[in-house]
Parts: C-alpha cells; sequence; structure tokens
C-alpha cells in the first residue's frame, strides 16, 4: 500500500552511486585501452560490467524495498511520474537529433552535392539516396525494408499488445495474466535483437554495408544500433518488473515501476515505427 502521510520520503546515503561511477569509469577507460591494444584493458572493461551490473543488482533491490516498506506516498509518485516524463523527453531529443541529421543529408546537403557547380569535383556523383556520399567508390546494397525490418517491426508492435495487457491484468489484480504478458514481451524483445543481429551479419557479408559506408552506412547503424541498445535496456527493465511481479509485488493502486517500463517500451515502439518507415521504406 502506498504511504498517505504528507512527509516526503528522503532515503538514507547510499552507496551505490559511487559504485555505478566506478563501473562507468573502468568501462570506459577498459574500452579505450582494449581498442589501444593495452592487454589488460578487457579485463578491467569486464570488472567495469561486473560492477555495473552488481549497482544495478542492488540499486534496484533497495527500492523494490522501499516501494513495498510503503516509503513512498502520493508526492513520492508524482516525482517518478515527472522524473520518468522528463527521462523519456530526453530520449525524444536524442533521436530526433539523429533523425534531423538524416534529414539534412537527405533532403538538403546530397542535392546540394549535385549541383551543376559541384560537378567539377566529383563528376560521376549521383545525387540520390541512398548514397555513400562523393569520394566514396566502394559499392554497397541498400537494407530493403521487406524482411527481417518488416517482421521485426511486426514484432515490436506485438510486444505493445502484449505489454497493455499484462497492465490489464495488473489493473485487474490478475496476477497470472500480468506475469504471461510480460514474459512474453520479453520473449519479443529478445527475438527482435536477435533477428538485428542477423540482420547486420547479412549487412556486413553480403550486402558490404558498413558503419564505414559513408553517409548512408553511418545513420543507418548509428539510428538502428542505438535503437537496438534502448531495446536492450528495456528488455532488462522489463524482466527487472516481472521478477517483482512473481514475488507479489505492485497493486492495482501502486504500480509506478511498471508503469515507468511500458511507458519507456511504447517509446521504443514508436521510434521503431519511424526507423522502418524512414530509414528501411522511403
Amino acid at each position: 500500500m502506498m504511504n498517505q502521510s504528507a512527509r516526503y520520503f528522503i532515503p538514507d546515503p547510499s552507496r551505490w552511486p559511487i559504485f555505478g561511477s566506478l563501473a562507468l569509469l573502468s568501462m570506459a577507460f577498459g574500452a579505450a585501452l582494449w581498442m589501444n591494444e593495452a592487454t589488460w584493458g578487457k579485463f578491467l572493461l569486464i570488472f567495469g560490467v561486473c560492477t555495473l551490473f552488481y549497482m544495478m543488482f542492488g540499486w534496484f533491490g533497495s527500492v523494490a524495498h522501499e516501494s513495498e516498506g510503503g516509503s513512498y506516498n502520493k508526492q513520492v509518485d508524482a516525482s517518478f511520474r515527472g522524473g520518468m516524463s522528463g527521462f523519456i523527453f530526453s530520449e525524444v531529443m536524442f533521436f530526433a537529433a539523429f533523425f534531423g541529421a538524416l534529414f539534412y543529408m537527405r533532403v538538403l546537403s546530397v542535392p546540394w552535392l549535385g549541383d551543376i557547380e559541384h560537378k567539377i569535383l566529383w563528376p560521376d556523383f549521383i545525387a540520390q539516396w541512398p548514397t555513400a556520399g562523393p569520394g566514396v567508390a566502394e559499392r554497397f546494397t541498400p537494407m530493403a525494408a521487406w524482411g527481417v525490418p518488416a517482421i521485426n517491426t511486426l514484432i515490436l508492435l506485438t510486444s505493445g499488445v502484449t505489454v497493455t495487457i499484462a497492465h490489464w491484468g495488473l489493473l485487474k489484480n490478475n496476477r497470472a495474466q500480468l506475469i504471461i504478458g510480460l514474459a512474453l514481451t520479453i520473449a519479443l524483445g529478445m527475438t527482435f535483437l536477435f533477428l538485428q543481429a542477423f540482420e547486420y551479419h547479412e549487412a556486413y557479408t553480403a550486402l558490404n554495408l558498413k558503419l564505414t559506408t559513408g553517409a548512408y552506412g553511418s545513420t543507418f547503424f548509428m539510428l538502428t544500433g542505438f535503437h537496438g541498445f534502448h531495446v536492450t535496456v528495456g528488455t532488462l527493465m522489463l524482466m527487472v518488473i516481472l521478477g517483482r511481479s512473481i514475488a507479489g509485488h505492485f497493486t492495482a493502486e501502486h504500480h509506478f515501476g511498471f508503469e515507468g517500463v511500458a511507458w519507456y517500451w511504447h517509446f521504443v515502439d514508436v521510434v521503431w515505427l519511424l526507423l522502418f518507415i524512414l530509414v528501411y521504406w522511403l
């Protein structure tokens, strides 16, 4: 039950942010050293990843204990909602920057490079999308929309339905519907990631489409890659919520932990629809 007191809950000082900072520092230095062929860089990276998972497990557990212990009241709940709304807005602006870069290349820079006055520099350049840009002689095949991308679109749209079904189950105090809906959503998210990995392998091996393939390659992999990262994060969040649901957490009146993750997952769905239309289809 949610605490109805007027006092705003202030948690005790926590050690988890220190562990999080140590994890991120170790991961950054480890990755940089490993890429520069330092033999112990990969071990520092692995240490950072393990520390990060330890921090997440401990911090999530502390928050779940506070929530189930009745420490949060309506003011805290409103703060969580405002914080999650702000976070998702920041994610909207993050992807807006990449979509803006795609728009600039397709609508402005590519036609500009094809103007007659630039034919002196790049006489063989054809100003049409997709293109790697002038001066890139390596040929590639763009990723087709009707195949794995279309299947992944159906998968993510279906996952939006299953997480909504899970929410309905929670509102009806139907624990079985909640758990089954979450489990199906997680399975769909993992299937999406598997198919995206397959798509990347095909791009590199069969289509000669790489991150280094100029304008098209960089925008394709940056947009789809960051979206895949967000699907990974969302799937991990759903796993945490599933574990809490199995443990009997959340009620029809008090379940923002579930709601916040559901908001995030629907955001991921909407971004993929834009990606499918603007990157794959058009």
